[in-house]
């Protein structure tokens, strides 16, 4: 099978996202310009703005791309002949330590700093991130077709869960009104919320 040839377009645009990936992490996303990652990707200001027409519309797919890999692709899958408890634990540990990477955190302070603005957009990006199916999706839908919990809606579970670790772990680190967790803190609160959700859901 031939590989699909890429065009001088999508090579240049993978090209600033490589850029704009290394120079936040070098640099931080506040004082990365969009004249630095033009540097880094060999191009135009002209040509990257061709593309994403802002930074917080480079820094949203960046995000995007972290978080679908994260809540796609993480290594728990349900165990039918395994506790819950650890299993829910796990996942959560999962989640926070994507949320809480010091990266993610500066792009999100970007994002929504644009999006206090800008409703509508966030609404439209809130709408790309529910169709996309999670691992915390399909595990609480195996473990209910299971018998082990009791009938839920799984999108509103998975608000509950995430109201959980976010409350605690992520939007004060998104204020700045807290350090980011360290993985003791992390496991702790995973532990914590995986305790109350399953007291109220475990049959």
């Amino acid at each position: 099978m031939s590989e699909v040839k890429r065009t001088r377009s999508e090579i240049k645009r993978e090209a600033i996202i490589d850029a704009a990936r290394q120079a936040f992490t070098e640099h931080g996303v506040q004082s990365t310009s969009m004249d630095r990652v033009a540097a880094l990707a060999q191009v135009s200001k002209r040509t990257v703005y061709n593309h994403f027409p802002s930074k917080e519309a480079l820094v949203m797919h960046l995000l995007r791309e972290v978080w679908q890999q994260a809540l796609t692709q993480g290594s728990v899958i349900y165990r039918a002949d395994q506790p819950l408890a650890p299993q829910l634990r796990a996942l959560l540990e999962e989640e926070l330590a994507m949320l809480s990477d010091p990266i993610n955190l500066d792009m999100m302070r970007v994002a929504f700093s644009h999006f206090l603005f800008h409703p509508e957009q966030m609404q439209a990006e809130m709408a790309k991130f529910a169709e996309v199916e999670t691992g915390l999706q399909r595990w609480l839908t195996a473990a209910e077709a299971d018998g082990r919990l009791k009938p839920l809606d799984v999108r509103f579970a998975m608000e509950q869960l995430h109201g959980l670790i976010k409350g605690c772990g992520f939007w004060p680190q998104v204020m700045k009104s807290m350090p980011p967790l360290e993985p003791s803190q992390r496991q702790h609160l995973a532990e914590q919320s995986a305790a109350m959700f399953l007291s109220h859901y475990q049959v």
